[in-house]
């Protein structure tokens, strides 16, 4: 903790800034956070597997930031984020294998989306994964492919849309993913500094500017969104995209981001490799 602790704020909601949350002794870096359905935060580590030591990408740890076990060394190659399903399962973007694996709570593969190995299949290094409250998925297929996709929660194609470029409904990067509780699908369109926000199929609705590399989003129970960038700043954003708040959480942006039911929030940052809690104060 800072000698001094360092306060921010979201309009009248103000944040106590506490890093480095948890003691992350395996290698890797730090590259996003989740909340599974035991209350478990799993942090995810990326590391290269053609040079770096093989360990457990996935890294669980208490609320308290104590460990409570690891998985996913023989199973991942290229952790990119992570994400939870309305079962509270965890599942992975494996991005330079273009696969996502769905693990169950003991961590163990229970499904795979995308053919292992195989690009174009349907996903060329994909980079994010979102669910929805009725299990629908929304695919982020951004470093290669400028595309969203849509599953049931069969795992069933439901329909792709987008292609890379800078107009209206394209993308250059799509790095970040959720599916809003009414249905939009909102995306983190990185390279093109700005979030645009689609139905399911994949008709444009609006497009929200303001942000600079934008890497995250997430949205909580209230219809909020939460957008951080690479300026770095971390911004609040209202149902219809207007803003609530802004803030600088972190040195250097905050590579994935996830909230919890205490109002709290966890921010993934690569450099320095950590993770960072905004506590609420009362």
């Amino acid at each position: 903790m800072a000698r001094e602790p360092l306060i921010v704020a979201f309009g009248n909601r103000t944040y106590r800034i506490e890093r480095p949350w948890a003691e992350i002794a395996a290698p890797g870096k730090v590259t996003d956070v989740a909340i599974d359905g035991r209350g478990r935060m799993a942090v995810l580590l990326r590391s290269d597997p053609y040079t770096d030591e093989a360990s457990d990408p996935v890294q669980l740890f208490g609320r308290d930031g104590k460990g409570l076990g690891s998985f996913g060394a023989n199973d991942i190659a290229d952790a990119h984020k992570i994400a939870t399903d309305p079962e509270g399962r965890i599942w992975v973007v494996d991005r330079d294998a273009h696969e996502i694996l769905g693990f169950d709570p003991a961590g163990k593969v229970f499904t795979r989306i995308g053919r292992r190995h195989c690009p174009q299949a349907p996903f060329n290094h994909p980079s994010d994964i979102a669910f929805g409250l009725d299990g629908t998925i929304v695919v982020a297929d951004g470093y290669a492919n400028g595309r969203v996709h849509v599953f049931a929660p069969d795992l069933t194609h439901r329909v792709s849309f987008g292609e890379t470029g800078i107009g209206p409904g394209e993308f250059m990067t799509v790095h970040g993913i959720w599916l809003a509780d009414d249905g939009r699908i909102l995306v983190a369109d990185r390279e093109n500094n700005r979030v645009q926000v689609f139905n399911q199929t994949g008709a444009l609705l609006a497009i929200w500017n303001g942000f600079h590399r934008p890497s995250d989003i997430w949205g909580d129970a209230q219809g909020r969104f939460y957008v951080s960038d690479g300026i770095p700043s971390f911004t609040c954003l209202a149902a219809d995209g207007s803003r609530i708040g802004r803030c600088r959480p972190v040195l250097n942006g905050a590579h994935g981001i996830c909230g919890a039911e205490d109002g709290s929030f966890y921010l993934a940052e690569g450099t320095p490799s950590r993770i960072t809690r905004l506590a609420p104060i009362d």
